[in-house]
């Protein structure tokens, strides 16, 4: 059916969306599941056109889970449009949007959660206390629920990939991970349901992030390994922006997330920097593609 002509199934209920998806495998069906958050961007509709590819039942799920979010931090304002993520989720083709409310998540008496060491202990992991367990348990529980085949999760957040394929692994689920490259906007900015808060003014000093990285690429191609020389560069050059506050910038490897003094094609530039008041994320895979103009300007 061509995108634009679908009829999404809306599941609330936790018992109802293990049922389709028991009938479902029962049929020889293979689930393919999009976690999200909700307020869709055009990064999340290619997650929703992998999966589309990847499977004969498509299955998004649209909860803002409070469990990652630490209480100083906008799980309150996160912005939500369950309509309008509607309407988007069957222009691409899905067949179900998993939609439960904190109840169903998280019934009274619950107490018990999910924590994947090692890979979430730097970066946003030594930032945002607590986050990476909110997410290994809300994905488990979620893959509990939908029970795919398949899921598929954007690199923009390179740590929560790593996180949920060791996961994965660890616990011996039978899933595959698929990870899909960042959609940016024509200027190179990352897709972010965030971006919303941002500003003019502070719309044009985000663009430092991307920018940065192209510069971080165009180093290594040159010949430069040394992470120390290559991050320094890259700091300056984020620093030299209008309402720019750096959380972190960092070279780490691929696998363990540990930082790296030599950058290699294993390795990967990430970075969490605030601009105003609203904190954005970032990274590249040194070896990999990236459509990102690089520019001296500010």
């Amino acid at each position: 059916m061509p995108e634009g002509e679908w009829s999404v199934e809306i599941f609330n209920s936790v018992t109802d969306m293990q049922n389709k998806a028991n009938l479902l495998r029962q049929q020889g069906k293979k689930i393919a599941f999009v976690p999200t958050m909700g307020y869709f961007h055009e990064g999340h509709l290619d997650l929703m056109r992998e999966g589309r590819k990847r499977g004969d039942y498509l299955v998004v799920s649209i909860y803002v889970n409070p469990t990652q979010f630490a209480p100083t931090e906008d799980l309150d304002k996160y912005p939500r449009n369950f309509d309008r993520d509607r309407a988007m989720a069957e222009q691409v083709g899905v067949d179900a949007i998993f939609f439960p409310d904190n109840a169903g998540m998280y019934p009274r008496h619950y107490q018990t959660y999910v924590d994947v060491e090692g890979v979430t202990k730097t970066l946003c992991g030594a930032s945002r206390a607590g986050h990476f367990r909110g997410v290994a348990t809300v994905c488990t529980k979620l893959f509990n629920i939908v029970k795919p085949h398949v899921t598929i999760f954007g690199k923009k957040d390179f740590q929560q990939l790593v996180t949920i394929k060791t996961m994965i692994r660890d616990l011996n689920m039978d899933i595959e991970v698929v990870g899909m490259p960042t959609t940016r906007e024509p200027d190179g900015l990352a897709m972010s349901s965030r971006n919303v808060y941002l500003s003019e003014e502070e719309r044009r000093s985000a663009l430092c992030l991307s920018r940065s990285l192209a510069m971080a690429k165009r180093l290594f191609e040159a010949g430069e390994t040394d992470a120390g020389k290559i991050l320094d560069q890259v700091c300056k050059h984020i620093q030299s922006h209008d309402y720019t506050v750096i959380d972190y910038v960092k070279i780490s490897d691929v696998d363990t997330v540990e930082e790296v003094q030599t950058v290699g094609r294993n390795t990967f530039i990430a970075m969490a920097v605030k601009v105003g008041k609203t904190r954005l994320i970032d990274n590249y895979v040194f070896g990999e593609d990236l459509n990102i103009p690089y520019s001296e300007e500010r």
